[in-house]
């Protein structure tokens, strides 16, 4: 026979009630186990200081508490009135058409001091001439155009002086004396002008210097262009032949090459020698 003691509910009773006491078992109406204990997040140690660096601050400082970058300072751009652009350009046009200007009135003093013949002064004025009325007409029909720097380059007036100078072709020194008259002393190159016309120019030298006239050198024009020159003397008359009219310079050039020649050969020309072995001849310098 069991006791209360030894009753098996009573028992049960006993372990449900001590278990709620220790919080093993919920209460029955949802509020015997004491509330949760709130866990906290776990802290970062602590960083060790150093007496030198300062703590490297956290990163959500330095987002918060940077400075904004400032802009990109772009250089200014002068920009140039189309304006002024214009007026440059055409003052650029004018001062070339000043040169061209310079450079015909440059030709005509050459000619006139006779460095060019008449050739090279009709080919240079005719080429700065048509370079300035060229220039003219592209500026009339377009104020903006720079075509007219092109045109207005310089060239080719080295080739004109060239190509329109005049060469010797040949040259002859006749005799004067009435022995030997119009027999040839020297010569050198083709062509060499006809007797008949030699004839007739040493006559007309001598009537002029019969009236106590100095003769001064003439020029005569011949076929396809040529031209020749007379220097008189008195011994002996020079004869050059040129490819074209020669320049004032040029000319004056062969009268002094046949007075250095008589001056040179008086003696031997007063004794009336006129071998040439025995004479000496500077126009050969007209061919060097």
């Amino acid at each position: 026979m069991s006791t209360r003691a030894d009753d098996p509910r009573l028992l049960l009773r006993q372990l449900l009630r001590k278990a709620e006491e220790l919080g093993l078992v919920d209460h029955p109406d949802g509020s015997g186990a004491p509330p949760p204990t709130p866990v906290e997040p776990p802290r970062r140690p602590p960083e060790e200081t150093s007496p030198i660096r300062p703590p490297a601050p956290e990163v959500d400082d330095i987002t918060e508490h940077a400075a904004p970058m400032p802009p990109l300072i772009q250089p200014d751009v002068v920009e140039i009135p189309q304006q002024i652009v214009g007026v440059e350009e055409r003052l650029q046009a004018e001062t070339a058409l000043e040169t061209l200007r310079k450079k015909t009135a440059l030709a005509a003093a050459e000619f006139a001091e006779g460095k060019l013949n008449r050739a090279q002064f009709i080919a240079l004025y005719v080429h700065y001439h048509e370079k300035r009325q060229i220039i003219e007409r592209l500026l009339e029909r377009d104020p903006d155009t720079q075509a007219w720097q092109s045109v207005a380059e310089s060239g080719n007036t080295g080739f004109l002086r060239a190509h329109f100078e005049a060469r010797v072709l040949s040259y002859a020194l006749y005799n004067q004396d009435p022995l030997h008259y119009g027999e040839i002393v020297s010569s050198q190159g083709q062509p060499l002008l006809p007797e008949e016309m030699v004839t007739k120019i040493q006559v007309a030298i001598t009537m002029v210097m019969r009236n106590h006239r100095e003769p001064k050198a003439q020029r005569k024009s011949l076929d396809d262009g040529r031209c020749a020159i007379f220097v008189p003397g008195e011994q002996t008359t020079t004869i050059v032949v040129f490819s074209l009219e020669p320049s004032a310079r040029q000319i004056a050039a062969v009268q002094d090459l046949h007075r250095d020649f008589e001056r040179a050969n008086r003696r031997a020309l007063q004794r009336g020698i006129r071998q040439p072995e025995q004479l000496v001849f500077p126009h050969r310098a007209l061919f060097d």
